[in-house]
């Protein structure tokens, strides 16, 4: 094999990893704020996805329905909804269930992982039990070509720009805006933000709503890389916590970094092995990092 071919093939290995991290991004960055942030552990953020994902595939339904026309048009605005449909989810979810929970992990492990069973029952009943996918527009489909010898998918490089797209929001919205400002300060000492007349209860629901809806998201890119089923969101629940407790459960910036690189790590594993193989050497090498450091890559100190 010449060197040409050997760096094509690592080359399309690589961005297969940043596809990967590109879901695992997503999905982790809604687990931080609600994990991270608020110490909740929320069993049903994967169920959460699996709304963005279903709501992709019936936009695309309805659209092919009864607007065929607009096939080409409609996923950007199946993105948006997702991200709606999650977030109002969500915030019926934290009013409903949560709110009740907060200061009990335990429990908020138990209920939310009740609530994921019953949504993927929900999913089956009112939706399909089978896997499903939606129609794509033509313009995600292909790949492109910068030399002979290496193609790159344009829907992979369609989830790498999304996944950038909501990591500088989130990011701005955390420090720039008034909610990421009394989300801080709630984290921070949340008997002070109440003392100061923050209402650090609307707080909580809002950043959980605003948590799942990036789920949400992350459904919605999940359709252009693969098929939707109830139990599709329970997959990537394990990946998701690891992600954000490997960064650094109240860390933003640790979540980006250890998204990469356990992506990278289990792309470039499966190179040179099995599946199964790359995924256990992945968690071993991630059980023995936080074996040494407990608090993950970037700890932040927060007061409680």
């Amino acid at each position: 094999m010449e060197a040409s071919e050997i760096m094509n093939i690592a080359l399309m290995q690589g961005f297969a990893g940043i596809s990967l991290f590109s879901v695992l991004l997503l999905m982790g960055l809604g687990l931080a704020i609600i994990f991270g942030q608020m110490g909740v552990i929320n069993m049903a953020h994967g169920e959460f996805m699996a709304i963005g994902a279903y709501t992709v595939f019936l936009g695309s339904t309805l659209t092919e329905k009864f607007a065929p026309s607009l096939m080409q048009a409609y996923f950007p605005f199946a993105i948006v909804a997702a991200f709606v449909f999650a977030f109002a989810a969500g915030w019926l979810a934290e009013w409903a269930l949560i709110r009740h929970l907060y200061k009990r992990p335990l429990d908020t492990l138990l209920a939310t992982w009740g609530l994921s069973l019953a949504l993927q029952q929900s999913f089956r009943t009112f939706i399909s039990p089978k896997e499903v996918s939606p129609t794509l527009p033509d313009w995600l489909m292909g790949s492109w070509a910068p030399h002979e010898g290496l193609d790159i998918p344009i829907n992979g490089m369609f989830v790498l720009a999304l996944t950038a797209l909501v990591t500088g929001g989130v990011m701005l919205a955390l420090y720039k805006s008034r909610w990421g400002l009394r989300v801080r300060a709630t984290v921070s000492n949340r008997p002070m933000a109440n003392a100061i007349g923050i209402n650090t209860k609307r707080t909580d629901r809002l950043t959980f709503a605003i948590g799942c809806g990036i789920a949400g998201v992350a459904g919605a890119a999940f359709t252009t890389i693969g098929s939707t089923g109830p139990t599709s969101g329970s997959l990537y629940i394990v990946d998701a916590f690891l992600v954000v407790t490997f960064g650094g459960a109240a860390s933003l910036l640790g979540t980006v970094a250890s998204a990469f690189g356990i992506a990278q790590t289990q792309s470039i594993s499966e190179f040179f092995m099995t599946g199964s193989m790359a995924k256990v050497l992945t968690l071993s090498a991630i059980v023995l990092i936080l074996m040494m450091r407990p608090q993950g890559l970037f700890a932040a100190k927060v007061r409680r």
